[in-house]
């Protein structure tokens, strides 16, 4: 027993020397291999600005918008002074109107705007936020942009542009008044630019435009299914029909077999199909005229509206005029 104890305690007094030791030992060990590699250390990144350019354009051009736009943002974090910095501010407007993002675009292209103020990416960027507001439907913001656009803009060329969106918003709104009087706004010189002499021919068809007269169409419901087969929609018309043709049978009938309380039921249960008959005539014809419209809206569109593209080349920005034939 007294054996083992001695020999615990000797194991214990190796061990406790070791660890001395090597804990002695190592800080110098490791100094030591640090000291003969320290000429072969290098940084573990090096962000270099034209690359890290290169790579977000690579990431815009294979439309992954989300990663691009962090790049874009990390090329602007690390190198605020190169002359890229607006391009790639352009970029991440352009990035969020793309991937749909068209509240983040606008904010995007408006900080450009108050960072830059009137440059050829700053104009662009106001024609951006005005096709985002049309995106949203915002048609107003749309064309009060356009107009702060003309109103800071001396470029006859850019006035005209702008214009000739403002007369496009107008005709998605069905203003047709309002859309030839900015029209007509344009200058001579690109009247044949924007071909409004053909545009004006086929504007003024507006005026033959089937359309169904709402008021007429309720009218017409008070025999069942009428209105709907005024507005041309002849299957709701036969239910219509059919539907209130049959209840008001059922009621005559309780009536008629002095079942006055079932009667009752089914006159009310009929009063809500009759009315909702006459509703639903009203509505199709709003929304006939609506579809009538908006077919003769994207006609006008698909035949004379002259689309711009924008994009970078190795110079710098460019333009490009796409006309319908």
């Amino acid at each position: 027993m007294r054996n083992i104890r001695v020999r615990n305690i000797f194991f214990a007094d190796h061990f406790v020397t070791f660890f001395l030791v090597f804990l002695l030992f190592f800080p110098c060990s490791q100094s030591y291999a640090g000291s003969d590699s320290e000429a072969d250390v290098k940084p573990f990144l090096i962000i270099d600005a034209d690359k890290q350019f290169e790579f977000a354009e690579y990431l815009f051009s294979n439309q992954e918008y989300a990663s691009a736009i962090s790049e874009y943002e990390r090329f602007i974090h690390f190198f605020p002074k190169d002359d890229r910095i607006e391009p790639a501010m352009f970029r991440i407007g352009m990035a969020h109107f793309k991937s749909k993002g068209l509240r983040q675009a606008v904010n995007a292209f408006k900080t450009l705007i108050e960072k830059y103020g009137q440059t050829d990416l700053s104009i662009k960027s106001y024609l951006m936020i005005s096709e985002s507001y049309a995106k949203l439907n915002a048609f107003d913001d749309a064309i009060i942009n356009l107009h702060n656009l003309i109103t800071i803009t001396g470029d006859e060329n850019i006035q005209d542009e702008a214009y000739y969106r403002i007369g496009w918003l107008y005709i998605e709104m069905a203003s047709w008044e309002k859309a030839k009087n900015y029209f007509s706004k344009i200058s001579a010189p690109n009247k044949d630019t924007y071909r409004l002499k053909r545009l004006a021919v086929d504007l003024d068809k507006e005026k033959i435009i089937p359309q169904k007269n709402p008021g007429l169409a309720g009218f017409l419901s008070v025999i069942p299914g009428a209105g709907f087969l005024y507005t041309e929609r002849y299957q709701d018309a036969l239910i219509a029909f059919l539907i209130n043709g049959a209840l008001i049978y059922a009621a005559y009938e309780a009536f008629d077999n002095d079942n006055n309380a079932l009667g009752g039921i089914i006159t009310l249960v009929e009063l809500g199909f009759y009315t909702g008959n006459i509703y639903g005539a009203v509505s199709s014809a709003h929304k006939y005229n609506r579809t009538k419209t908006g077919q003769f809206i994207q006609k006008l569109m698909e035949n004379h509206k002259v689309n711009f593209s924008a994009g970078f080349n190795a110079t710098g920005f460019c333009a490009v005029l796409r006309l319908p034939f």
